[in-house]
């Protein structure tokens, strides 16, 4: 398995299995951080899987205590962490994905919940209803978590309906916003600022401090984009209240 271990300030490792986004890589980031949470390190506070790599928190404190139990402290936290990294990572073989859930998110396109629409139809040089053809029939994989709670970076968007982030970004976005920028699509899971082009608004929560799991999605999620009325919205909307 080909890695790159680096520092990240005196409290994190970097993993690094692949620099391009893939299926293969984002297989190895998801079965590792799998791994490594069935396996914990001792010392070990946090797993963040990304794009091409999982990044290890760790408190150095405990992994010194447990680096002087094993080594009589020959070790930094950063080294004795790489070394038990390094251990795993040699003989670590990528498990095969268990069956990924298909999540189905209704949009509703166009208009006050997609006021950049035209826009990227216009910079496509399609209409608007081929836009919204293309992007509710693409194959799309949720890769990571991240920006924002819950917020999904998705791939599989089709190239045919890329379009840059604006040039001028909204100081409020509301939450279950659709956008795109570049070549991926994304869900807004909470209002906040951003630059994304914004093509519709789904009434689903991604993000709920009610619900356990708070985040609807998660890495490995398969998505659905089905398009519905403005009055469905009203309605499915009114049902999550």
């Amino acid at each position: 398995m080909n890695y790159e271990l680096s520092p990240l300030g005196d409290a994190a490792v970097i993993i690094q299995l692949g620099t391009d986004i893939s299926l293969d890589t984002h297989h190895a980031v998801r079965s590792l951080t799998r791994y490594l949470e069935d396996h914990p390190i001792p010392g070990t506070l946090d797993l963040v899987p990304a794009f091409t790599s999982v990044t290890l928190y760790y408190n150095p404190i405990q992994v010194q205590d447990h680096n002087d139990h094993d080594s009589q402290g020959e070790h930094s936290p950063y080294e004795s962490m790489c070394k038990k990294l390094h251990n795993i990572l040699e003989r670590f073989e990528p498990s095969s994905e268990k069956e990924a859930r298909t999540i189905e998110i209704p949009v509703c396109y166009g208009g006050e919940l997609g006021p950049d629409l035209e826009e990227v139809a216009d910079h496509n040089q399609l209409s608007v209803d081929e836009v919204i053809d293309i992007h509710s029939n693409g194959d799309y994989l949720v890769y990571m978590l991240g920006f924002a709670p819950g917020f999904p970076y998705i791939g599989g968007m089709s190239e045919k309906i890329a379009t840059p982030r604006r040039d001028d970004p909204r100081t409020s976005i509301p939450a279950g916003s659709v956008g795109i920028a570049g070549s991926q699509t994304g869900v807004y899971p909470i209002e906040t600022p951003g630059g994304w082009q914004l093509i519709g608004q789904t009434p689903l929560k991604l993000f709920d401090l009610d619900q356990d799991p708070p985040t609807l999605l998660e890495a490995g999620d398969k998505i659905r984009f089905k398009p519905i009325s403005l009055s469905e919205f009203k309605e499915l909307k009114e049902g999550q209240s």
